[in-house]
């Protein structure tokens, strides 16, 4: 007969050690969805840990502090959305994006898909004293001065002014299109002239045009006339 005093063996669940990365992917994510929902403001630990379904003392093991935890989710959504625009790579190797067309697209497209987080993402990092600690930011204005500093742009860019102009546009323009689109078709053509403007502005301005003749011929309204540099 089985003693039933003696403890039985223990679960494959009961000897699983917790995931520490699986965990704090999780709490980020329910942060991303409350940062979304209700701000910076709206964010706590202990609301995060319930709607991630974790303990709350091991919510506070990964992040002691409401700032802490607000850091963490600005820098997690940054990172997804440098992932959705450049990829998987990690290092900044060209002088410029290949293609700028697909930039500014999968720019907007992630506004798009996250127009609330977008917002709350953008308003930390333009408040920070160190926006060059974000993964997005830092990518993005690295790309951008390399391509100043070539014989493809024009001269005389600010490169940070520049680089705010474009994340503001790209991630204000989901409030206009929310007031105009009634179905997906709609939203995504507003996206394309978004992106059609957007390389329009930067053909005429940041960029030299007969170094970009396919995205020109994409663009027959952009005059083809070369600017002197001064």
């Amino acid at each position: 007969m089985l003693d039933q005093t003696r403890p039985g063996p223990r679960t494959k669940t009961q000897r699983r050690p917790q995931d520490p990365a699986r965990t704090r992917a999780a709490i980020l994510e329910a942060a991303s969805s409350l940062l979304a929902k209700d701000g910076p403001e709206g964010l706590s630990v202990s609301q995060v840990a319930q709607l991630a379904g974790v303990n709350r003392g091991t919510a506070y093991q990964h992040f002691q502090t409401r700032e802490q935890l607000l850091e963490a989710t600005t820098a997690w959504v940054s990172e997804n959305l440098r992932r959705a625009v450049f990829g998987d790579g990690s290092s900044v190797h060209a002088v410029a994006p290949s293609d700028p067309q697909w930039v500014v697209e999968r720019m907007a497209g992630f506004a798009m898909e996250n127009p609330e987080l977008g917002r709350a993402w953008l308003f930390e990092v333009l408040s920070s004293s160190q926006p060059a600690s974000d993964p997005f930011w830092h990518h993005y204005k690295t790309l951008f001065e390399k391509f100043a500093r070539s014989d493809r742009a024009q001269p005389g860019i600010d490169t940070e002014v520049h680089s705010v102009i474009m994340l503001i546009g790209t991630f204000l323009w989901p409030v206009f299109v929310r007031s105009r689109a009634r179905t997906a078709r709609e939203r995504q053509e507003l996206v394309q002239r978004f992106t059609n403007e957007m390389l329009r502005l930067s053909l005429s301005g940041t960029m030299r045009p007969e170094e970009f003749p396919e995205l020109q011929a994409k663009m027959p309204q952009v005059a083809a006339a070369k600017k002197p540099r001064r």
